[in-house]
């Protein structure tokens, strides 16, 4: 676990990130503090903690994973914003841009930035957000142009579109091998509510019973990473 920033270092600029995988955290922190006005001031693997690090450290960015311990980064993104409207939030996660990255802006994040994409890339989202602008990749800030600024061909959206945010995280829960209780506690809601979300997302997707959601889920978080 990397230790908090030292008062000494708080005249640059400090970030949070907030990842489930120490290891990442790690590897990134060593990166961005090699930067000679960045440095990372702390960790978070989860939405309680990352909440409460904003508070005590008082970040001026933070670096949101999409998926975590116990939530979802949409929501968390939500939920930051909520209570800090001025911090700027970049996501950097393994998900399909294609996917999240329209989400993830939708709730307030200032871009979004693929792991596998360069180091470079990652500094240079680090900079634009910092400096007020959006980041995206050239292929995501395309097809979002082609939607909003007046294409003549309406862009194609896949099934997935259609799904509201908890309904895509229900969705990547129920894929990932949890069950209607297990969801429920995860996202702090009543089961009552998640099977109503279950029936939205079958619904939606065209899906004739619990064993084709299942199949499919699992299908389309394998195919996210």
């Amino acid at each position: 676990m990397m230790k908090e920033t030292q008062n000494a270092d708080r005249k640059k600029t400090t970030i949070l990130m907030i990842d489930d995988h120490p290891m990442v955290c790690e590897g990134l922190a060593q990166l961005i503090n090699r930067e000679p006005d960045l440095i990372v001031c702390g960790q978070a693997p989860d939405a309680h903690k990352a909440l409460e690090a904003i508070e005590r450290l008082k970040p001026d960015m933070t670096i949101v994973d999409i998926s975590l311990n116990g939530t979802n980064g949409i929501e968390l993104i939500k939920d930051i914003k909520s209570r800090h409207c001025a911090l700027p939030v970049l996501v950097l996660s393994a998900h399909d841009e294609a996917v999240f990255a329209e989400r993830s802006l939708r709730a307030g994040a200032k871009g979004y930035v693929m792991k596998l994409e360069a180091p470079d890339n990652l500094m240079k989202a680090i900079r634009r957000v910092l400096k007020g602008e959006v980041y995206l990749s050239e292929k995501m800030s395309g097809k979002m142009l082609q939607k909003y600024i007046g294409s003549y061909s309406k862009p194609i959206e896949t099934p997935i579109d259609s799904l509201t945010d908890r309904e895509l995280a229900v969705l990547q829960l129920i894929g990932l091998g949890n069950g209607t209780r297990e969801i429920a506690d995860q996202l702090n809601l009543s089961v009552k509510t998640i099977e109503t979300y279950r029936a939205h997302i079958m619904e939606k997707l065209d899906l004739r019973n619990a064993a084709e959601l299942v199949k499919y889920s699992i299908q389309w978080v394998q195919s996210q990473y």
